[in-house]
């Protein structure tokens, strides 16, 4: 297994057996008309790999067959057919195919503006354990359409059912439930010492039935999704504002900047100030790709 690097890089190896087949917003224009970059479906080997550093959308990945890797909270994590993983835009978007194995998955990018709510936010379901057919019957569905007929009614109801699906998987808690109001409450509060005891009790649960129900409903262990929220939250900071670690650290909930930034980079996969600058450079030409032109909306093809 691939063990994580002292420092991430943009990555993007095929392999010489890499079957893919791709749609992007170039080629179909009713892509843009639900922010999707690029989708597909790809049978792998090794040594395909990607990372991204900080993708402008929303990811969705469908395991169909055989088996791969993808970075999870900070770690490899085995995904095998029936699993369906999603990423949020800006944090570090990582998979890998494994030595032996074939790997065949149906994905979905999403090209979102940076001043906008993407679909896959920090209440998003992280790893599911199903959905991952139906996401792909979709795909599968708009490709035959695609390289058969190509009836402009026939792909615009694909593409709907498409994005129908991946909004169903990437929707959040349900207000009003009581794991629900928990994850707001620790929203409006991050900078609480919160432990799995803590939490339980917010919710009136036990610990262990509060893991159980996040672990099959977000994908990730109560304070993995503490975390999370946290990181989310200092992502936004990072871009709204001119504060130093040092007083971002505090506001979400870590007692100092530097125990901040190793969290930070174990979630983002760089430092803070790396993000910031980073940002501060893709800023620009994001504005150009998404401002109003005559005719539409401008938007340039995604990278998966």
């Amino acid at each position: 297994m691939h063990q994580p690097p002292l420092k991430w890089q943009e990555t993007t190896i095929d392999g010489p057996r890499t079957r893919r087949w791709s749609l992007d917003a170039k080629q179909c224009a009713e892509l843009a008309a639900h922010h999707i970059a690029w989708l597909g479906i790809d049978v792998v080997h090794a040594p395909y790999n990607r990372v991204r550093l900080a993708p402008t959308g929303s990811f969705f990945l469908a395991t169909l067959e055989g088996e791969g890797r993808v970075w999870l909270e900070g770690r490899w994590e085995r995904v095998t057919a029936g699993s369906l993983c999603l990423a949020p835009p800006r944090g570090l978007n990582a998979f890998h195919a494994v030595p032996g194995k074939r790997w065949k998955f149906a994905w979905l990018r999403y090209e979102e503006a940076p001043w906008g709510r993407p679909l896959v936010g920090a209440n998003s379901p992280l790893r599911l354990k199903q959905g991952a057919e139906e996401f792909a019957r979709a795909i599968a569905g708009l490709q035959t359409e695609w390289e058969g007929e190509r009836d402009a009614a026939f792909v615009r109801h694909w593409l709907s059912l498409v994005h129908g699906f991946a909004c169903r998987l990437a929707r959040p808690w349900r207000r009003g439930t009581r794991v629900g109001a928990l994850w707001e409450t620790v929203a409006r509060d991050l900078t609480q010492d919160w432990k799995l005891t803590t939490l339980a009790t917010a919710c009136s649960l036990s610990a262990e039935h509060l893991r159980r129900v996040c672990r099959r409903e977000l994908g990730r262990s109560p304070m993995e999704h503490v975390t999370y929220i946290r990181i989310q939250r200092a992502q936004d900071l990072l871009e709204s504002t001119d504060e130093k670690l040092e007083a971002i650290a505090p506001r979400v909930g870590y007692r100092s900047a530097i125990v901040f930034s190793r969290a930070f980079v174990r979630c983002v996969g760089m430092t803070p100030s790396q993000y910031r600058a980073q940002l501060e450079g893709a800023m620009v030409s994001r504005w150009i790709r998404f401002r109003p032109r005559a005719g539409g909306l401008g938007m340039n093809r995604g990278q998966r």
